[in-house]
């Protein structure tokens, strides 16, 4: 994947117009920019913002190029900024901790009347990006075949890429981050009550860790996936735990499944679903699951009314990180389980500081990869590195703000 550098090779020509968004695009930055604790720095040594004098500090490097990107979309303008080099922590600051002051006051950092004029200039979000079965495939492989080589990077030996669960009785920090991610995982199967004998269904392998965790607890598990790479790697894993007569792994869309299991669980699929398809996902949770059956899914949460504002409209994760992607509500999973399906909510356990800390360490190891092992990163640009860094400092800031929240969350029927 070394075409993402390609839109910021040359500098685009100011579109017709921009004279007039690109001084309301420097106000608007200007007015965010004051609200957070942070310090920002210009090229000529002006430093703006609220913060104190041990804040983080952000550099913008071209001014010019950074209110462009923004005038043009704001939801993507500042990704795509960041990409290009445009802005950047600077040297003792953190990218993660500079954005979480922005995440935490994401309702204030735009005046109430601007903020009621967003549908003017939100993208829709590209048919292409529909999650039908052929797009659920491409979307997929859009991001989780991007090279297992590179998430094992900075993923740690279990390669599972979704929220830890680290020991609540000490800080997070120096805390092993594979024994937190074996920790999260035997949560889900107890919440599903996976145990020897156990007919299990897994939406979404991933690279194999829940599944080798779950049969080793006695379990018959058919696991399923559309991502080619992942199911490559994971049956090479499942192979050297001795564990494949126990585990059949599919590349398979849920859609197809036949059969009955007594538990089903799925980790941080949901969001790939699209709130299209909640129905149908949840209507084939329902129907595969045996009488007496337990659900359990872990699932990237926010608030109802932020959902409903933000879900038409394209942004920055959806257009490079996961197209056709969206994070559904507690409300939004509460409603479609009572309209189409016999299942209930029966409980929860949140994680959403556990992902904060787990999404730093991502970042942090993935950094030191790039610099440390080249060859990895073979066939990826700066712009993929600058990019990945973005996204995994951006969605950390998000969990350390509260503005997302990821639940476990287990369904019994009515």
């Amino acid at each position: 994947m070394t075409g993402l550098a390609d839109p910021f090779a040359v500098r685009r020509p100011l579109l017709a117009g921009t004279w007039v968004k690109v001084p309301i695009a420097r106000w608007l930055m200007d007015y965010a920019i004051g609200k957070a604790p942070v310090h920002v720095r210009f090229p000529d040594g002006t430093v703006r913002g609220a913060g104190g004098p041990d804040s983080q500090v952000l550099e913008i490097v071209r001014p010019r190029a950074f209110y462009d990107r923004i005038s043009h979309n704001p939801k993507i303008g500042l990704g795509e900024a960041y990409m290009a080099g445009d802005w950047r922590a600077a040297p003792g600051s953190d990218l993660g901790a500079a954005l979480t002051p922005f995440a935490e006051r994401m309702t204030s950092l735009v005046p109430e009347p601007i903020w009621k004029l967003r549908a003017v200039v939100d993208k829709r979000i590209p048919a292409a990006t529909k999650n039908s079965r052929e797009g659920s495939r491409r979307n997929i492989g859009a991001h989780y075949d991007l090279s297992n080589e590179m998430f094992a990077s900075f993923l740690d030996p279990t390669m599972s890429y979704s929220a830890a669960k680290f020991d609540e009785s000490m800080p997070f920090e120096g805390q092993d981050l594979e024994a937190a991610q074996l920790r999260k995982i035997d949560a889900i199967l107890d919440m599903a009550h996976v145990g020897s004998g156990t007919r299990v269904l897994e939406i979404g392998s991933g690279w194999g860790a829940l599944a080798i965790r779950a049969a080793q607890r006695g379990a018959h598990v058919t696991t399923i996936t559309l991502s080619t790479e992942q199911r490559e790697l994971a049956q090479e894993r499942i192979a050297a735990a001795g564990l494949t007569d126990r585990i059949d792994i599919r590349l398979q869309d849920y859609r197809d499944v036949t059969g009955q299991f007594d538990a089903i669980v799925s980790v941080e699929m949901i969001e790939a679903v699209g709130e299209e398809y909640w129905p149908t996902y949840f209507a084939a949770i329902d129907e595969l699951l045996a009488p007496g059956g337990t659900v359990a899914i872990q699932a990237i949460l926010m608030d109802h009314s932020r959902m409903v504002a933000t879900r038409r409209s394209f942004g920055w994760i959806q257009k490079y990180i996961f197209p056709g992607g969206l994070i559904p509500s507690l409300q939004a999973i509460d409603e479609t389980l009572a309209a189409h399906t016999g299942l209930v909510r029966t409980d929860r356990s949140d994680l959403g500081q556990h992902y904060a800390e787990t999404l730093r360490r991502w970042r942090h190891r993935f950094i030191a990869s790039w610099e440390s092992a080249g060859a990895v990163h073979s066939g990826f640009d700066e712009t993929f590195r600058r990019m990945w860094e973005y996204y995994l400092a951006y969605c950390e800031a998000g969990f350390a703000s509260g503005y997302l929240q990821v639940s476990q969350l287990q369904f019994t029927r009515r």
